[in-house]
């Protein structure tokens, strides 16, 4: 699976809206979307960083890290 983005849980206990935290963090509503729904290809360090600040978080609690899952399907 990768990199999990888990936007959408800190948002909610810090009780922020989508709106709110896109004008804090000064991106789009759009991109913000994006990276809460776990869609985004990449992500800057400096927009990282605004979340992180906007959140009062860490990277870690907003990026999970979950391995790929053997000996699937795919894998016969």
């Amino acid at each position: 699976m990768g990199i999990v983005v888990n936007l959408d849980v800190m948002m909610a206990k810090r009780k922020k809206g989508l709106t709110e935290l896109a004008g804090e963090v000064d991106i789009t509503l759009a991109n913000l979307s994006i990276l809460k729904n776990n869609k985004a290809k990449a992500v800057r360090f400096t927009t990282l960083e605004a979340i992180c600040k906007a959140l009062n978080c860490q990277p870690g609690d907003i990026l999970e890290y979950v391995p790929d899952e053997e000996g699937g399907a795919e894998n016969e």
